[in-house]
C-alpha cells in the first residue's frame, strides 16, 4: 500500500553517553515511509544534536524535533556560548539545514493509517507552578527544593536571555503557540509533541515529587481536550509508559540516562509507534 507508514517516537537521548548514541546508531524505521518525533534532549552541545538528528533523517522519511532543557543549556565548557532565544534560534536553524521540522515550522500532516493527523511540535518550557503541595508561590516551591537538594541544573545552566525569568519564556510561548493550534484545522486531529507533558498527572509518579516545578505549566491543562487531540508524546520525565487522561494517549518516549534504561527487562523499545494505534 503506498499510505503504508508509522508515526513513531522517542525522547531524552542523551548521546552525551556512549552507550547511548549507540542506541541511535541502531534506531531503524520499519518502513521506508515512517515518521519520527523527537521530543527533545537529544543532547547538550549543538554539534551533539545535530550528529543524532543528521544520523535519524537518513532513515525516516521525516523527523520533528522539540527541544528539551538540555538543548538549551550553555554550559562553561561548552565552544558555543550563546544562550536563551538565540541558542534556541540557532537549534532552529541547525535543523532546518538537515531538513528537521521544528516548532517554527508550518506543522505538517501525516497521511498513514489512522491519519490523516497534524503534527504539532510544540516549544513551551514551564513556570514553576506545578509546586510542592503547601507552597503556594515560586519562590516557597523553589526554596523547599533547594533545603531537599533537589534542584534541576536548569538552574544554572539554562538561560532565558533576553527574558528576564524562565517563566517569563514561558508565559510567552504558551501564548504563542495557544494562537498557533487555534488556526489548525479542528476537522483533522493533532499529535501534539512537547518535551514536557501537558498535564500534570504524569509527575505524581516522581521519587522526587519537587522536581515536578521544572516539568510543565498549569496553562496547558486543558490543551488535551480544548484541541481535537490524537495523542500527546512527550519526554523529559525518564518514566517511558503509556496513560490516557480524558481519553487522550499520552506517552512518554524517553530513552534516559544508561543506569536507568539498561536495567530494564526491554532496555527501551524505541522508537515507540504512537499511530496507528496497537
Amino acid at each position: 500500500m503506498d499510505h503504508v507508514s508509522n508515526l513513531v517516537a522517542a525522547s531524552d537521548l542523551h548521546v552525551s553517553y556512549k552507550e547511548n548514541r549507540e542506541v541511535v546508531d541502531l534506531l531503524r524505521p520499519e518502513t521506508p515511509r515512517d515518521w519520527l518525533l523527537v521530543a527533545g534532549d537529544v543532547g547538550e552541545r549543538i554539534t551533539d544534536v545535530e550528529w543524532a538528528l543528521s544520523v535519524l533523517k537518513e532513515r525516516f522519511a521525516q523527523v520533528v524535533w522539540v527541544p528539551g532543557n538540555h538543548e538549551l543549556w550553555t554550559m562553561p565548557d561548552d565552544p558555543v556560548t550563546i544562550r536563551g532565544v538565540e541558542r534556541y534560534e540557532a537549534l532552529v536553524e541547525m535543523c532546518r539545514g538537515l531538513g528537521v521540522v521544528t516548532p517554527e515550522d508550518p506543522y505538517p500532516t501525516w497521511h498513514g493509517p489512522d491519519g490523516p493527523v497534524t503534527v504539532a511540535p510544540l516549544f513551551l518550557g514551564y513556570d514553576y507552578t506545578w509546586r510542592p503541595d503547601g507552597c503556594h508561590t515560586k519562590e516557597a516551591g523553589l526554596a523547599y527544593a533547594h533545603q531537599t537538594g533537589i534542584v534541576c541544573t536548569d538552574e544554572y545552566m539554562l538561560h532565558p536571555d533576553p527574558y528576564p525569568t524562565r517563566d517569563d519564556w514561558c508565559r510567552a510561548r504558551v501564548a504563542e503557540t495557544e494562537q498557533r493550534l487555534k488556526e489548525c484545522d479542528p476537522a483533522v486531529p493533532l499529535v501534539m509533541v512537547n518535551h514536557y507533558p501537558l498535564v500534570r498527572e504524569p509527575t505524581r509518579v516522581l521519587r522526587y515529587p519537587e522536581f515536578a516545578q521544572w516539568c510543565g505549566t498549569e496553562l496547558t491543562a486543558d490543551w488535551h481536550t480544548r484541541f481535537n487531540t490524537a495523542a500527546m508524546v512527550y519526554g523529559h520525565l525518564h518514566i517511558p509508559r503509556s496513560t490516557v487522561y480524558d481519553g487522550v494517549p499520552f506517552e512518554e518516549v524517553s530513552l534516559g540516562y544508561p543506569r536507568e534504561w539498561q536495567p530494564r527487562k526491554r532496555p527501551h523499545g524505541l522508537p515507540r509507534r504512537i499511530l496507528p494505534a496497537a
